[in-house]
């Protein structure tokens, strides 16, 4: 098979699965929509396992050229994939855990009236993320980041009947346009000063070019990282992500473990030449990385939602990977990236397993004693909440001491601060654990049982691969390092043996507070006697929401309403009476606004309108009414366009 074979079945297949869905699904039952789009993401996955096989025999990796895309005077941007070890390992995790995630949507989503369109989304987020790690230049990069941020909004908010729903689909819409924002700037800085947004030809000469310190790389690099603050949900943009809880649970899995929020640690990453020549940024990333691992661990030891507690959870272990992409530890982030990816995806789909079989129930004061009634759902969050304690010999053991090797040996603030969110970070997991599973349960309102086979088999597989996934680059082999092309770091007893301390602190701080006295209705979270009156600040989350909606939110409301009633027919006609005919021009106004008025305006929208009537007769001949015939036109077109597309790279 070749190159360009493999590189576009790998985004070809879930781009299948969509169509295929798109098409059909309404004649299909639920089983075969399932099979169709979780298929394609197996699909996927087998191919980028083979990519992997051919650059363990041949490591110096590919670049597919497909077609010029845009040739604009000195712009030349073609549609081109990058296959190398980064873009190889981004694959493996993205269609292999999106993989799981399918099949355990299948049983979590069943009876759903949107149930087609669900998976024609799912493939489409999966084809999206594709695009972005495997992009080879920085506008094809940018066309994977917006497009992942769509498919987020589709999926937030999917169940867009409640209005909580939608608003928290428009939140990380938006959130995410004042990064993107600041990212497309840094993509033009990049072209104005390289002349092309290749990432080869732009690193190479940035490396030649340019020495350490050059304003013009560090505006660069912050810019770009200013988009990855937003996509990563670092300090100060991370609002968006606790709200995007509500959309299904599978979704939320895909967007924490496997797509969405690890994109900007990959263009950090995949940056590195460009940040190694900007110290200031590289700073400014390990700050705030370690800032944002400590902010979001505090936050998530007072939250009582379920999927909440692990929101905050992913902005907290993603800001371990930005500290250590800052620090230079960019091996250490992907790894911590991959163990995340199989924790993370563990315990939201445990949690939804517990919401599936408790009526959607996901108030942990209202949950609790589900050990015995969910058993395979109890050693799922077990093996999960070890992994991300980082307790040995899990997944995030090795990853997390990793970055706090970097840290140490490179930053003693940053070091400070994620150790310190170690030891939280083990509490808010077993705080979580014991009032979910651990005493009785405090309601009677839901009848609790095991989720069907389809989903806990999913868990099962991700369960392995939290306990024997840190042997991807546990020492002294150091199996991915040395497969990333990156130097090893040394394993250090004295940080892994800190880093396990603080963790058993905060799980024994969780059993004393939880546990020992099991959590009963109606009690006060013991918690908030330890902490005292820090304890409400925690709970509101810093009040950050309340501080954004008093100095951007509000502010902007007003200008609109302000905006607004500029041009209000009233206020106009009140302008022009009182401003306009004072001074003696009232002849001259009235000759321009009957001109402007009745000429320009009213009729411009008259002849507009009699040319839409008579488009929309023309039109109205092609609308039968019935949207298979849509599908299947819209169909054809995607297929006949790709075959133009291939027509012409093959000639």
């Amino acid at each position: 098979m070749t190159g360009m074979a493999w590189a576009l079945l790998l985004v070809g297949f879930p781009v299948l699965g969509m169509l295929g869905n798109l098409a059909f699904a309404s004649r299909l039952s639920e089983r075969q929509v399932g099979l169709i789009a979780g298929g394609a993401a197996a699909a996927s996955f087998g191919v980028a396992v083979l990519v992997l096989a051919h650059l363990v025999r041949f490591p110096a990796g590919m670049t597919v050229e497909l077609w010029e895309w845009v040739e604009s005077g000195p712009l030349t941007v073609s549609i081109a994939l990058k296959v190398d070890a980064l873009s190889t390992v981004m694959s493996l995790v993205v269609t292999g855990v999106g993989t799981l995630i399918h099949i355990y949507a299948i049983g979590y989503m069943r009876g759903d009236p949107r149930f087609g369109r669900f998976f024609v989304y799912l493939n489409l987020f999966l084809a999206a993320m594709l695009v972005l790690v495997l992009a080879d230049n920085y506008l094809l990069l940018f066309v994977g980041w917006e497009l992942v941020g769509l498919c987020s909004y589709l999926l937030i908010g999917f169940w867009f009947e409640e209005l909580t729903n939608a608003e928290a689909a428009r939140k990380a819409f938006i959130v995410n346009r004042v990064g993107d924002f600041a990212f497309l700037l840094g993509i033009i800085l990049i072209f104005w000063t390289f002349g092309t947004l290749r990432y080869d030809e732009v690193l190479s000469q940035a490396e030649e070019v340019f020495r350490a310190g050059a304003p013009v790389i560090t505006a660069i690099t912050l810019l770009l990282f200013a988009g990855a603050t937003a996509k990563s949900a670092q300090i100060p943009l991370f609002v968006w992500l606790p709200d995007a809880m509500a959309g299904p649970t599978p979704v939320s899995a895909l967007i924490h473990a496997a797509t969405m929020v690890t994109a900007g640690v990959y263009m950090i990453v995949r940056s590195a030449p460009l940040y190694e020549l900007a110290p200031l940024s590289q700073s400014a990333a390990a700050w705030i990385g370690g800032a944002t691992a400590l902010f979001a661990a505090t936050i998530a030891i007072a939250q009582w939602d379920m999927k909440k507690v692990m929101a905050y959870s992913t902005i907290s272990q993603l800001g371990y990977m930005i500290a250590a992409a800052g620090l230079g530890g960019y091996a250490a982030a992907i790894f911590h990236l991959i163990g995340h990816a199989f924790f993370k995806a563990l315990l939201f789909l445990s949690a939804g397993s517990v919401m599936h079989g408790c009526g959607n129930e996901g108030d942990m004061r209202r949950l609790g004693g589900l050990r015995k009634a969910m058993p395979t759902t109890f050693l799922a969050f077990v093996i999960g909440a070890l992994g991300l304690a980082g307790l040995p010999l899990f997944a995030g053991f090795w990853s997390k001491d990793e970055i706090l090797g970097e840290a140490l040996a490179k930053n003693l603030g940053v070091f400070a601060l994620l150790a310190a969110a170690a030891g939280v970070t083990a509490f808010y997991v077993f705080r979580q654990l014991y009032l979910v599973f651990g005493g009785e349960r405090r309601s009677h309102a839901y009848h609790p049982h095991e989720s069907p086979r389809v989903m806990t088999v999913p868990l099962l597989i991700l369960a392995g691969l939290v306990a024997a996934g840190g042997l991807l680059n546990a020492p002294p082999l150091n199996l991915l390092t040395r497969f990333l092309q990156e130097e090893a770091v040394p394993f250090q007893t004295g940080v892994a043996a800190a880093s396990v301390g603080l963790a058993a602190i905060g799980w024994l701080a969780a059993w004393a507070l939880y546990a020992r006295r099991p959590f009963t209705v109606g009690q006060a979270d013991p918690l908030r006697t330890v902490l005292g009156p820090a304890y409400a600040l925690i709970e509101r989350r810093y009040y950050v929401d309340e501080l954004y909606g008093l100095l951007i939110v509000r502010p902007y409301r007003r200008l609109a309403d302000a905006l607004a009633r500029i041009v209000d027919e009233r206020f106009l006609h009140d302008f022009v009476h009182n401003v306009l005919l004072v001074g003696g021009y009232e002849r001259l106004t009235f000759v321009l606004a009957h001109a402007i008025d009745h000429g320009a305006i009213d009729g411009g929208i008259e002849r507009a309108a009699l040319s839409l009537r008579s488009l929309a007769y023309q039109l109205r001949k092609a609308q039968s009414g019935y949207v298979r015939r849509y599908i299947t036109w819209f169909v054809l077109g995607a297929v006949g366009l790709l075959a133009l597309f291939a027509f012409r790279r093959l000639s």
